[in-house]
């Protein structure tokens, strides 16, 4: 089998970048149907107007309703059939995101993603994560290619909330275990092929940022600034994170995500917060090193990320509830198949509670 790294046609970051979405997309389409939310249109939209005034392109905005599912991504699907228009445009965070992608799919439609935060590693990928109308994991839906092209303004994304940054820390903590696993396995990477250097290169290089860069960045906006910290982990968390991902492979961090999302406390956590704990639970089922385990748990403690099932907001822990969570991690069509090693949702069950109590144990509770 052959070793294969997929990226974007063309990824594009700097600051008051939203403007010149249009002189961009005009590589790809000129009638451009624009995903994004109500609040967030209001946002977008005058600085896309302005640079729209220089090109031929004409803007179609739809509402997403919140949630990627199957329900929601044909609902658009109609409306973008008899909008007239041929370019796909997902501005906002990653749901919409992947509906944007799985739209593009199925109308074989070119996509432009445009992140208004840098909370997942979405927007570089060739995934769509599909999820229930309750928003409890379903499946992924791997696309052929990544999209046409990403655009990240980071004026917008350092203005968003500090939780929403933390958030795509936490997504891109789990890219090189992951990869370093898929890479120990042998293991298929997401779009179909081996683990190449230049996945595990990125995937270090990714956590190496977050090691040096995050807290500086968690604090610059905080104090509602934009400053190279900040570039850097907006890089990691996007470009970096999304090619490591895809090209390196998921293994145990993605999967105990989506069994947590069978609690249904842990729907008002964001993707790459679950993620965090999913990767301390991974490193639990290597036996990593300690060294390993401080420096992912202190990292995850200084930036806010969750570290217990408490801070998950599972208060009382049952055995039952979190077998199902084990369960649904462990099953044959998700990715902890990927580990170098045999995993069962007893093994799962075991590493989740101790994942937690190591959590509780920095925390001195």
């Amino acid at each position: 089998m052959a070793n294969i790294i997929a990226s974007p046609t063309r990824y594009i970051q700097g600051k008051g970048e939203l403007k010149n979405l249009c002189k961009h997309a005009e590589l790809l389409g000129t009638k451009l149907f624009i995903l994004t939310s109500k609040s967030g249109r209001s946002r977008v939209e005058p600085s896309i107007a302005e640079g729209m005034k220089e090109t031929s392109c004409t803007a179609h905005y739809e509402v997403f309703n919140g949630e990627c599912c199957d329900t929601e991504i044909n609902r658009l699907k109609e409306i973008y059939l008899s909008s007239g228009c041929d370019l796909i445009v997902g501005i906002g965070g990653g749901k919409i995101h992947d509906t944007a992608k799985a739209i593009g799919y199925y109308t074989k439609t070119p996509v432009v993603i445009v992140p208004t935060i840098a909370s997942t590693d979405a927007p570089c990928s060739a995934l769509s994560v599909i999820y229930s109308d309750d928003g409890v994991f379903d499946r992924y839906l791997f696309l052929p290619a990544s999209p046409n092209m990403v655009l990240v303004d980071t004026d917008v994304v350092s203005k968003a909330p500090l939780r929403l940054l933390v958030s795509g820390m936490g997504d891109a903590l789990a890219t090189y275990f992951e990869a370093r696993a898929c890479q120990r396995s042998n293991a298929t990477n997401c779009v179909g092929g081996k683990t190449t250097f230049a996945a595990m290169a990125l995937a270090r290089l990714c956590y190496d940022t977050l090691i040096s860069d995050g807290v500086k960045a968690a604090l610059a906006v905080k104090n509602n600034v934009c400053t190279k910290a900040v570039e850097n982990i907006i890089e990691a968390n996007t470009y970096l994170s999304g090619i490591g991902f895809e090209s390196g492979g998921l293994a145990g961090a993605h999967a105990i995500h989506n069994g947590l999302t069978a609690l249904e406390e842990t729907h008002a956590l964001y993707h790459g917060e679950k993620v965090a704990f999913g990767t301390l639970v991974q490193l639990v089922l290597e036996n990593a090193p300690d060294e390993e385990i401080d420096e992912v748990v202190n990292f995850c403690m200084d930036v806010g990320l969750p570290t217990t099932l408490a801070d998950l907001g599972v208060k009382e822990p049952d055995e039952k509830r979190l077998m199902e969570v084990a369960t649904l991690a462990a099953a044959p069509s998700d990715t902890l198949g990927n580990m170098p090693f045999e995993v069962t949702p007893e093994t799962v069950y075991a590493a989740i509670l101790a994942a937690d109590a190591i959590g509780n144990y920095y925390k001195g509770e």
